[in-house]
């Protein structure tokens, strides 16, 4: 099991084929994504990679968080998550990945927060049908109804669906297809919409209901700790020969 990156929702635009058919694509940049700590069977009783990507000031760091990224050597980073590995995938700390980590036409999954839509009402936040608009409805046509019951047991059981906060859920959206990676840029592009708003920070991994392509560079596509490109003995023919080590 290889990791997973993070990388920043930059928005979505449309790329053209020979035959000029459209295909809605959502930009993903990654910003330095860099492997902060390791975690070991031995010491925390799990095997995963701790990954930071984009600038954060100094400033506006813990100390911390200052000691934790300076014992890794490597900048503040402004997101940090886990990716859980297999013992043969660890990658060393301070190794940055490339975009070359996913292959074109492969099945990933990304996790964000969706857009947040503050306050809404029954009708909008759970897709119900409403009332009917004429025949002796009056002015509650998008109301949602009854929400009890009779004297018993006379309460709302918990989880009703109802009028309240809409959005800010991190969402998984699966089986999502690499359409385009441009190694030089930091560019994955993914075929239709992901979850987010533009600017915020997205987890992307290999699906796990899809198997993954025979060539992925193994443990990933990255460069070392001093910045040298470390070479991959199985790598997609159609990118740049950068990336990682198997």
């Amino acid at each position: 099991m290889r990791t997973g990156v993070i990388a920043k929702k930059l928005g979505m635009t449309r790329l053209f084929d020979e035959a000029g058919t459209h295909t809605p694509v959502t930009v993903l940049s990654l910003e330095g994504c860099q492997v902060v700590a390791q975690r070991t069977e031995e010491r925390d009783g799990y095997v995963a990679l701790q990954l930071g990507a984009g600038a954060k000031k100094a400033k506006n760091t813990t100390k911390a968080e200052r000691g934790h990224f300076a014992k890794s050597l490597v900048e503040p980073k402004r997101c940090v998550a886990e990716f859980r590995v297999s013992a043969d995938n660890l990658i060393e700390v301070g190794a940055e990945f490339t975009a070359d980590h996913f292959a074109p036409g492969q099945k990933v999954d990304v996790a964000g927060v969706t857009v947040g839509k503050g306050f809404a009402g029954a009708i909008k936040r759970w897709n119900f049908g409403g009332m009917r608009a004429t025949h002796g409805v009056s002015v509650s046509h998008r109301a949602h109804g009854s929400t009890g019951q009779r004297q018993d047991p006379g309460k709302v059981f918990k989880g009703k669906k109802m009028a309240g906060h809409m959005g800010q859920d991190t969402v998984t959206t699966l089986n999502l297809t690499v359409f385009k990676v441009d190694v030089e840029r930091g560019l994955i592009l993914i075929k239709g919409a992901v979850p987010g708003t533009e600017g915020t920070f997205v987890k992307i991994r290999d699906a796990v209901k899809s198997a993954p392509p025979a060539d992925l560079p193994r443990p990933g596509a990255y460069k070392g700790a001093g910045g040298s490109q470390t070479p991959n003995e199985a790598v997609d023919t159609s990118q740049d020969e950068s990336g990682g080590e198997a």
